[in-house]
């Protein structure tokens, strides 16, 4: 049974592609280049049942259509991971709005015409179900089947709206593919993505677009003051590999997975970080106590539905920021 991954040399997709070889799936991965493709095959180990196709831009209307017209008859299961590359946002819509929503637009027609695909595996975000107007109110419970209200003109206040938003339409435009084609259709819906680089090399400080937070507090000194901005939920990005193999293992046709793992402060963070590493005190931010900092958060989350159909227990916020800080602190040549 042959998988298509976009975006296969991502930090999440990596470990998505790792799940898929260990359970022997033929995968077929997407790359912007074919440097990045041999990289990819010569990390795991060149297996017979992993290749690559190149596609420079996925936002390009028809950018998918020359894979699927080669190897559509092959292909069973598309997991779409991939986001395009976006370099020095100006255009909160035309550089990230429209470029997301194309790509997806542009796979699902290209499904259409030439291929034969049983199940589609998207990969969303949380943020297509928060309404962050109502993260304050104790009475709001949020669940798989909510939508932010965002409009498209609203979604370009900022970046973080911008990206919500993208990810929310794009969603959109799969659901009404489905429902139109009767494809199998799920979502992974994940909360801010922490955790280790599937491979040590990739690992890059200062520039870690998924560790950043944890990058940035590696980075602090004495006495500095942390911001006591709360993040409602996180996962690890094993966590989130994982649904996506239980995604197409199981029915899950219709099911939106939204993984959510409890919230923290970066003081948290700052706090494992001086426990769990003893060399790192008297160079970082202090440990202190967190108990009396208030999260402004009082909504209720309720992924009831999603724990029933992954069936494991999430990683701890502990082992993903340890995971992540001993690859980084290897990388500095800091132990």
């Amino acid at each position: 049974m042959a998988v298509l991954v976009t975006g296969a040399t991502g930090f999440l997709a990596q470990w998505v592609v790792d799940y898929l070889l260990k359970e022997n799936y033929v995968v077929i991965g997407t790359v912007r280049s074919q440097e990045k493709g041999e990289k990819l095959h010569r990390q795991f180990g060149s297996p017979s049942n992993l290749s690559f196709e190149i596609i420079p831009d996925i936002s390009e209307p028809a950018a998918f259509e020359p894979l699927f017209k080669k190897r559509g008859e092959e292909i069973d299961i598309v997991l779409h991971i991939a986001l395009p590359h976006s370099v020095n946002v100006r255009d909160y819509e035309n550089d990230i709005l429209v470029p997301v929503v194309n790509t997806t637009k542009g796979i699902l027609n290209a499904i259409r015409i030439y291929g034969d695909v049983k199940k589609i595996v998207m990969t969303s975000s949380f943020l297509t179900i928060l309404d962050v107007f109502k993260f304050g109110n104790e009475c709001t419970v949020f669940t798989e089947k909510d939508w932010n209200p965002a409009t498209w003109e609203e979604c370009q206040i900022d970046l973080v709206s911008a990206y919500s938003g993208s990810k929310k339409f794009a969603e959109e435009v799969a659901w009404d593919f489905a429902t139109e084609t009767g494809i199998f259709l799920s979502t992974i819906n994940p909360a801010l993505i922490l955790g280790p680089q599937k491979f040590e090399e990739d690992v890059r400080p200062r520039s870690n677009t998924y560790n950043k937070i944890v990058d940035s507090l590696l980075h602090t000194k004495p006495g500095d003051k942390i911001i006591p901005k709360y993040f409602p939920c996180y996962v690890d990005v094993r966590d989130v590999a994982r649904a996506h193999l239980i995604a197409i293992q199981k029915d899950t046709d219709g099911e939106r997975l939204c993984l959510w793992n409890d919230g923290f402060f970066p003081q948290n963070i700052l706090n494992i970080l001086n426990q769990k590493f003893p060399h790192l005190r008297g160079e970082i931010a202090e440990e202190k106590d967190v108990s009396r900092l208030s999260t402004g958060f009082r909504a209720v989350i309720d992924t009831t539905r999603t724990k029933e159909i992954l069936g494991f227990t999430f990683t701890s916020l502990e082992e993903s920021v340890c995971d992540a800080v001993v690859q980084i602190l290897k990388k500095e040549g800091r132990i």
